[in-house]
């Protein structure tokens, strides 16, 4: 059985190896570095191939987690809107009343300053009113209450705003309504 430490069947390879002629001995470990050779070759392929999937799926990582923040500053900038459409029809009220009372009154200056502070409120979260008066139409951003025949204006300018529109940032909160001439000669 095991004499030495050894099996049988390792004494008998290593009286195979012993029994070999010296060009054969060459041929065989030529071919296990071959072998070997082969191995290294399919570990550095497979290694090839890992490395690849982890790029992937760190820039797969990386574009989701751009998404998520991108998709957070979106509903964070237009989480307003609601209430925002709730607070403009109070601009309206005080511009209302800044037309209607006498310039020099303290009343007149206390509406003006009270707006002023709901404007600069309005304008650093990013609302801004939509310019319409001796503006070109733009169906985007104005809604046309009236035509007015006019030689007087060119074409589809604002002649005049009833109500100011307002925008937040990109996106229309409501569309200024406007009076828009109409030239027949142009």
């Amino acid at each position: 059985m095991a004499r030495n430490g050894k099996t049988e069947v390792e004494e008998q390879n290593l009286d195979v190896d012993h029994e070999l002629p010296a060009g054969e001995e060459v041929d065989r470990t030529v071919q296990s570095a071959s072998d070997g050779g082969s191995e290294v070759e399919k570990l550095r392929a497979e290694r090839d191939s890992l490395l690849d999937r982890l790029a992937r799926m760190q820039a797969e990582f990386d574009n989701a987690r751009k998404r998520a923040a991108k998709e957070q500053q979106d509903f964070r900038d237009y989480a307003l809107v609601d209430t925002i459409k709730s607070i403009i029809p109070v601009l309206d009220s005080f511009d209302r009343a800044l037309r209607t009372s006498p310039e020099k009154s303290e009343f007149h200056s206390g509406v003006e300053l009270i707006q002023k502070q709901l404007v600069d409120a309005l304008t650093r979260l990013g609302v801004k009113p939509i310019s319409a008066k001796g503006e070109q139409f733009d169906p985007r951003y104005h809604e046309a209450i009236e035509m007015v025949d006019t030689e007087e204006a060119d074409d589809h300018t604002v002649l005049d705003e009833f109500q100011r529109g307002y925008r937040l940032k990109d996106r229309l909160l409501r569309p200024a309504m406007v009076k828009v001439a109409r030239n027949p000669r142009k």
